[in-house]
Formats: C-alpha cells, sequence, structure tokens
C-alpha cells in the first residue's frame, strides 16, 4: 500500500483547507469580529501539518481504487475534524461533538444542524458554515486533482472515490483537465446565482452564503427560518439553480461544446426533471387549500420539491404540517435524489432508472421463460458488472439505513423522528419530519446517535465503500504492515 502517497494528499487537503479558512478569516476583518483570530490559528495550524506531510514528495504517485477509497475517507474526516475546531474555539458551538456533527453536515452538503438559534453566530462563522457546502459540494479531491500536480494513475481512483453517482468518467484524457472544467463550470455557476440574488435586492452577505448553500446542494442559511423570509422572486432564484446544481454536470460541458442534442437526450436528466415536474404538480394540488393563493402555494410546492430532491435542504415553509400525501411525496425524493455527477445527494435518478428496468426484465421472464432481453440505459446495454454493482450499492445501502435506525432509536424518540433522521443524513438532505423538521435539529440526540448520523452523512456523501471499507480489518493489517529496507511508515 503506498502509504507515502496517502500522507502525501492529506497533507495537500489540510493546506487548501488552511487557505479556505484564510478566506472566511477576511469576513471577520470586514465585520470586525475577534472570532476571525480564531479561523487565523486553525489555518496556521492545519497549514503546519500540511506542510510537515508534504514537505518530502512521494517517490510513486500510483494507488489503486481501495487506496483512493481510504485516502478519500481520511481526507473527509481529517478535513471536518479542524474544520470543527474554529466553532469551538470561539465558543459558539461549546461542544466539539456538536462541532464536528455541524462541520460534516456542511462538508457533506447535508445541512442538519444541531444549532437551535443560527442568527446568534458571527458573520465568519456563518460564512464558514456555508462555505463548507461549497468546498463540500463539487469536492475537495477534485479540488486538489485541479490545482496540484499529480502524476501516476491515481487521480482517478481519488475521484472515482470521491465523486457522488454509480458512475465517473472523464470528460477530457487528462483528470487535472477534467477537474478543472468541473470546477470552472461549478464557479460560474455560482457566481451567476449570486449575481441574479443581488440584482434582485438581497443583502450582499445573504447571497454570497445562500449561493454556497444552493451550489453544493447544502441548505445552511444564515436566518432562522431558512428562505422563508425573503421574496418570491429570490426564493424562485434558489429554486431554480437547486433543480441546474442537481443536473449531471456533464450535460453542461455537452453544452460548452455546443453538443445540444446529445446533452438533452441524457436519459437521466429527462427523468429528473419529469419526476420533479409531477411531484411539484401533486403537491400543488394536494396543499393549495391550505394558502390565500394558488401562486404562494406553487411556489412553496416547486421550492421544496427542489429542495428535496436534490437534497439542499432549504425550507420557505414548516412542510411538517402539510398532508400525509406531501409529506409522503418529500420522503419518497429523498431516496431518489439528483442526478449521477451533481452535488446533489440520494441514491441517485439513474439508480432508479436501471433498477425499474431491471424489475421489469425479470418479470417479463417470468411471463416469457426463454425470452432473452438485455437492460439498456441510454440506447446502450448494461453489463451485468454494473447490475451487479447497482445490486450491491442498494443492498449495502438498505443494511446501513436499517442498522443506523435501530441504533438511533435506542434514545427513545419517535418512529418518524428516528427514520426520516437517518434518511435525512444518509442522503444528505438535511431537514426530515417530526423532531427533526423543517422547524427542530437534531440537538436532542445522544453522543452516540449523532456519530451514527455523523458516519451516515460521510457515507452518504461517498457512496458509501469509502466509509464503510474503514471498518474492515484487512485494510488496516495491509495498511500497517512492515514493509522492507528503510522506507519509513508513514
Amino acid at each position: 500500500m503506498n502509504r507515502h502517497m496517502i500522507r502525501y494528499v492529506l497533507g495537500n487537503v489540510l493546506k487548501i483547507e488552511a487557505v479556505f479558512l484564510l478566506l472566511s478569516s477576511l469576513v471577520a476583518l470586514i465585520y470586525w469580529e475577534h472570532e476571525g483570530i480564531y479561523y487565523l490559528a486553525v489555518a496556521a495550524l492545519c497549514g503546519w501539518f500540511g506542510l510537515w506531510m508534504t514537505y518530502r514528495k512521494p517517490e510513486s504517485y500510483t494507488f489503486y481504487l481501495k487506496e483512493g477509497c481510504l485516502t478519500t475517507a481520511l481526507a473527509w474526516i481529517l478535513l471536518s475534524a479542524f474544520g470543527a475546531l474554529p466553532f469551538f474555539a470561539t465558543g459558539e458551538i461549546p461542544s466539539y461533538v456538536d462541532a464536528l456533527f455541524e462541520t460534516i453536515s456542511g462538508f457533506t452538503t447535508t445541512g442538519a444542524s444541531i444549532l437551535p438559534d443560527v442568527e446568534a453566530l458571527s458573520h465568519v462563522s456563518l460564512f464558514w458554515r456555508s462555505f463548507t457546502h461549497w468546498i463540500g459540494g463539487m469536492g475537495v479531491l477534485v479540488f486538489l486533482l485541479a490545482v496540484v500536480p499529480m502524476g501516476g494513475g491515481g487521480s482517478m481512483n481519488l475521484m472515482r472515490a470521491e465523486s457522488p453517482g454509480p458512475s465517473v468518467g472523464k470528460l477530457v484524457p487528462k483528470i487535472k483537465t477534467t477537474a478543472g472544467i468541473l470546477y470552472k463550470i461549478y464557479l460560474a455557476m455560482t457566481i451567476t446565482e449570486c449575481v441574479l440574488l443581488l440584482i434582485s435586492g438581497m443583502h450582499p452577505f445573504h447571497a454570497i452564503t445562500l449561493s454556497f448553500g444552493t451550489a453544493g446542494t447544502g441548505g445552511f442559511g444564515v436566518l432562522g427560518d431558512s428562505i422563508a423570509s425573503y421574496t418570491y422572486l429570490q426564493k424562485w432564484i434558489i429554486t431554480v439553480f437547486m433543480v441546474l446544481f442537481g443536473v449531471n454536470f456533464n450535460f453542461y460541458y455537452l453544452l460548452l461544446l455546443r453538443q445540444f442534442k446529445k446533452g438533452f437526450l441524457m436519459e437521466e436528466i429527462r427523468w429528473y426533471f419529469i419526476i420533479i415536474l409531477v411531484a411539484v404538480v401533486s403537491i400543488w394540488i394536494n396543499i393549495k387549500d391550505m394558502y390565500q393563493s394558488s401562486f404562494e402555494s406553487l411556489t412553496d410546492a416547486a421550492f421544496q420539491v427542489g429542495s428535496i430532491i436534490t437534497t439542499t435542504g432549504y425550507a420557505t415553509t414548516d412542510f411538517d404540517l402539510w398532508p400525509a400525501f406531501s409529506k409522503n411525496i418529500l420522503v419518497i425524493l429523498m431516496f431518489i435524489g439528483a442526478c449521477a455527477g451533481s452535488t446533489g445527494g440520494g441514491m441517485k435518478v439513474s439508480r432508479g432508472i436501471i433498477g425499474f428496468r431491471t424489475l421489469k426484465k425479470e418479470l417479463q421472464s417470468y411471463i416469457h421463460p426463454k425470452s432473452v432481453k438485455k437492460i439498456k440505459y441510454e440506447d446502450k446495454p448494461i453489463e451485468h458488472d454494473v447490475l451487479r454493482s447497482l445490486n450491491v450499492f442498494i443492498i449495502t445501502y438498505l443494511f446501513l439505513f436499517w442498522v443506523s435506525v435501530l441504533l438511533v432509536t435506542l434514545d427513545e424518540n419517535d418512529m418518524l423522528t428516528n427514520f426520516t433522521a437517518v434518511a435525512a443524513t444518509l442522503n444528505n438532505i438535511g431537514p426530515g419530519l417530526s423532531m427533526v423538521g423543517p422547524t427542530g435539529n437534531f440537538a436532542f440526540f445522544s453522543i452516540p446517535a449523532k456519530l451514527v448520523l455523523m458516519i451516515d452523512m460521510l457515507a452518504g456523501r461517498l457512496e458509501l465503500f469509502p466509509i464503510l471499507i474503514l471498518f474492515h480489518p484487512d485494510l488496516w493489517k495491509e495498511f500497517f504492515a512492515k514493509r522492507s529496507g528503510k522506507e519509513s511508515d508513514f
């Protein structure tokens, strides 16, 4: 196992986090907040460790998928552990476990919070809290691949381990160029949303932080009522961009190449918009009698559908008060999630399409046992390995989901709270229903339950396996195995 490469990547991750913390400390300078000192101190700490871990480059840059998964999991844990320090050091979140929960929720773009009063935070902490969404949305390792020369054959394994969705491919032959293209699209869309919110009259600080949350499909707001206080125009701007950030970024690359036909024929995207349209119309019809105007009910229906299916987690209303039919639609959308290759979470629309066609094929085989029919996706036959991977993912997902629900129930909360708390964290959504609804938070959970939910957030963001592999003893046996020669262990 290439431990030197793992150390080198983790060191670079810490250096990048140091730069991001320095950027956040500028907000404290603008608002003359003393909390910025703690952000500078943690930035220095990250920078020191980062330089120490990267002072000597590895002899070989090549490593395989198991090392890519291990590196990705450790990178996100390390990123969160250091990222939580400013919240704890400033005293704004007195418990380090709670600070870690909030930070993991930020980096994984979950948006589940333990804060009863978010408006009590300083501007620098509110900025860092939202900035973690933007960093985690596209992925810190994708950013690393875009700015740091990595060489060797391990870059693709890093991207595969971190990027959301059932498959990851290169947009162009070089991984560094692919990562750069993804971040340029990501940055351009974020800036566009921010500009539109500013034009709509939104306060600059709110426009920037909400754009971060929308881009990363995270959901941390700067007001206690999330998005409810903003104008209809601002709500619709955020709705549109939530949906756009839930689209596979390959689509935008095809548009840049003027391959419009190929882009608009992407099957997953068609079904993604069909699901959104059906859900919005269904909920709107179901809730419109609860509102004074049809436009207001349509705004809330469209916003919450966009927020939940993209796993952003913003709220314009307490949808826990909606009829059971509408709430059930939202719960279904929690599991469906956004497109593969987007910043959204959930199981992904493409998995749903392939799963449905697999079921249809099996039913067909019962009626016509001798028939031989290939399952197709994007007009191409799906290989057996892809179906096997899909089945393993679903089984693993369900196993982790129900084990998590079982462990969380030890807190003796009601079933709806436990079920939707796990669904909201494993799918990186944020709010659930009942006690963890849009007007609630996760502060009441015990420390063991919060640890379970933190693992769920990381597992959901990293597509399960990079986190679960940490619990496999064979990996650590190989990692700590003695090496011959004068080579140091780490």
